[in-house]
Order: structure tokens, then C-alpha cells, then sequence
């Protein structure tokens, strides 16, 4: 029982981890987001947080992906007076995700994902060889 709780539990991780890499990537296909209209806003980078959940079937606490945040750092400001986003000194505001954090955001989660991997495979091969202890 306690191998199918660890299996659970790394289960609910790398759907947590997976969830992270989606907002991750959002972030990075929008990097490069200007304001359309003047004094307007780009995209603006998303953080992932998250919560603990008990499943009270197997009596353990799981990890799921919480609320999804919008990051309060500042917008960058691009000149480009032919923008059709720029105020009138010829500014745009850029977006305020920075590729290299995400980058290292999602080498981290991609990390995470594969310890949690590991686990279940550690799990079932813990599981496998008590089964073959008991046949014998």
C-alpha cells in the first residue's frame, strides 16, 4: 500500500511539473509581445504557484498546480516610434518576461518531473521484486 501512496504522490508531482511547463512555455512564445494600442499592456508573465491537496482515499497529501499569478515586475519600454503601440515620445512597452529566467524555470520543472519519474519507476520496481520474493 505504502508503494502504490509514493506512486500516487509522484503522480500528482509531474502533473504539477506538467502544468508549470505550460505556463513556462506560454511566457516564452510571448516574450516577444508588444502593446498594440498606446499606453496599453503586453503580455505579461505568468507564475505558477502551488497548493497541497489530501486525498483522503489513500490518506496522503498531494501537490497540485495552485493559482496562476501574474508577475508585478515592470514592462520593458522598446523605442520604435513607427509602433502603432507607441505613446508619443516613441515608445512601446514590451512584455516583462525575461527568456533566460524561463529558461532556467523550466529546466528546473524539467528536473522535478524526471526525479518524480524516477520515483515511480524506483516503486514499481520495489513492487516487481517483492512479488518475485513471495512466489518463491
Amino acid at each position: 500500500m505504502e508503494l502504490i501512496n509514493s506512486i500516487m504522490i509522484a503522480a500528482s508531482a509531474l502533473k504539477a511539473q506538467s502544468g508549470r511547463m505550460r505556463v513556462i512555455s506560454e511566457n516564452i512564445a510571448n516574450a516577444s509581445s508588444t502593446s498594440q494600442t498606446p499606453g496599453g499592456d503586453p503580455y505579461q508573465r505568468r507564475l505558477v504557484t502551488f497548493e497541497q491537496e489530501l486525498n483522503r482515499e489513500l490518506g496522503v497529501h498531494e501537490v497540485r498546480v495552485g493559482r496562476i499569478a501574474l508577475d508585478d515586475s515592470d514592462f520593458g519600454l522598446k523605442f520604435d516610434p513607427g509602433h502603432p503601440g507607441a505613446d508619443e515620445s516613441g515608445y512601446v512597452k514590451v512584455s516583462n518576461v525575461n527568456t533566460l529566467i524561463e529558461m532556467m524555470d523550466m529546466r528546473e520543472a524539467q528536473r522535478s518531473y524526471e526525479a518524480n519519474l524516477n520515483v515511480i519507476r524506483s516503486s514499481r520496481t520495489m513492487a516487481s521484486r517483492t512479488l518475485d520474493i513471495l512466489r518463491v
